[in-house]
């Protein structure tokens, strides 16, 4: 079946990171994470970064690797983990949001936190204030779940659809009803918020429960707290820890659009780029990311510069692109339209057979075309057995889940992602796996000093 150009669309993940890290406990996190008492394919050139050497890894890449099945892949990660002294950054690996595993997504600390892995490259997903500020969040809406804004009351008071409190008991009243966008706030009001772990307690009976849990106590990781940062403070903020900076431009809320900020498509989609252009940003160091082709297409006219590295992501239903996967020519045509880089989910581009991980069709078609590929997002899943395998329903692993063992597999779908898909670089919730895979495997490195 042809592709449709138009119908790159938003993906509802049906996996949320917080519902599987509440599968364990804050210490059993803590102890498996932090530990106990231009690479973008041959077609782009190398890109030097002022990077820091001084990258952190801390136990997990190893830990998977000894979950790893044995094998050459096993060997050769086993003598680099063994023979290595230190690690350097690697635009192979990519900071989801920053390293939302463990730190609030899209916060100064999350950011830092995926330097210090070794990510050489960040993302901040981009939306908009009701004075047209670009800020870092994951969707317009999406305050009530990541920020501290429900305890608010002079801010909440503002949301589209504010918290209910019964004033006699304090009783919270619409917890799933609540929804608080980046829009219903200036930006000054949006930098008093507190980041904090993307999950809330829509059953919580008071305020505090709704944001932290019915259980969280103050020491308790899921209540860490973050600081929350326009677009403007993440570049500079890229900038000065020395990595590559990857843009999301995000889609308006379906119900609330663009509310009275004055915006529309275009004029936003020009603004986030203009952020860079105006900076002088180096566009080598830029790859912008859109779900919707058109924003690509803009880009492509308004901003040459910046052309070469625009991502368009591919949301489309996961089962639907294995069942009938676009043909050559589909995507010859986005080549022809000046498209270069395309990012689907990891599950688009494998598929299992008689327990091995596969290229999809999907890949090798892409890559026949000539497209270079991105791919979201691994370490997202919580564990790969009790989670993926025994949970069922994990969307990163939908398409794989026949050929996964245990987290070692974690390692083995980087590699089939790597070297047999051949992607360009990996977004990762936790940085250190994808740094330490692409520094045994020398993809993408930025030696000190570069």
């Amino acid at each position: 079946m042809p592709m449709s150009l138009r119908s790159f669309g938003p993906v509802i993940l049906a996996s949320i990171l917080s519902c599987n890290v509440t599968a364990v406990s804050a210490s059993d996190l803590h102890q498996e994470f932090l530990g106990s008492p231009s690479f973008l394919g041959d077609e782009i050139e190398s890109i030097s970064f002022e990077s820091s050497a001084d990258v952190r890894l801390g136990p997990r890449p190893f830990n998977l690797l000894a979950k790893l099945s044995g094998g050459d892949l096993k060997a050769t990660l086993q003598s680099c983990a063994e023979d290595k002294i230190s690690y350097v950054p690697s635009l192979f690996s990519i900071g989801h949001r920053g390293a939302p595993l463990l730190f609030p997504e899209h916060t100064k600390e999350s950011y830092e936190a995926a330097a210090r892995m070794g990510a050489g490259i960040l993302e901040c997903d981009v939306t908009f204030t009701k004075d047209q500020a670009l800020v870092c969040r994951h969707a317009q809406c999406d305050l009530h779940d990541t920020t501290d804004i429900v305890l608010r009351p002079d801010l909440s008071a503002k949301c589209t659809i504010p918290p209910a409190v019964d004033p006699a008991t304090g009783v919270l009243l619409n917890g799933r009803q609540i929804k608080c966008c980046s829009s219903d706030l200036t930006l000054a009001e949006f930098k008093t918020l507190v980041g904090k772990r993307g999950y809330s307690e829509k059953s919580g009976v008071t305020r505090s429960e709704y944001v932290y849990g019915s259980t969280a106590s103050p020491s308790d990781l899921s209540a860490a707290k973050g600081t929350v940062l326009s677009l403007d403070e993440s570049i500079a903020l890229f900038e000065q820890l020395g990595v590559g900076h990857i843009p999301e431009l995000k889609g308006p809320d379906p119900q609330v659009g663009f509310a009275d900020t004055g915006l529309d498509q275009e004029s936003y989609a020009r603004k986030m780029i203009g952020a860079y252009s105006d900076r002088g940003i180096d566009p080598r160091r830029v790859w912008a990311q859109s779900f919707n082709l058109d924003d690509v297409l803009l880009w492509i006219k308004a901003f040459p510069d910046f052309a070469d590295q625009l991502v368009l992501l591919d949301g489309r239903d996961v089962e639907n692109l294995a069942l009938a996967p676009p043909r050559v020519d589909d995507f010859d045509t986005l080549r022809r339209l000046g498209v270069r880089i395309i990012a689907p989910p990891m599950p688009v581009l494998l598929h299992q057979e008689n327990g091995e991980i596969l290229p999809s069709l999907y890949a090798r078609r892409a890559k026949e075309a000539g497209l270079q590929i991105m791919s979201w997002t691994t370490e997202r899943s919580g564990r790969i057995v009790e989670d993926v395998i025994e949970g069922g329903g994990d969307y990163y692993y939908q398409t794989t889940r026949g050929a996964l063992k245990n987290d070692g597999d974690i390692l083995r779908t980087i590699h089939v992602l790597a070297q047999h898909v051949g992607i360009a670089g990996l977004f990762s919730d936790w940085p250190a796996t994808t740094t330490f895979y692409a520094n045994c495997m020398g993809m993408g490195l930025q030696e000190p000093g570069q």
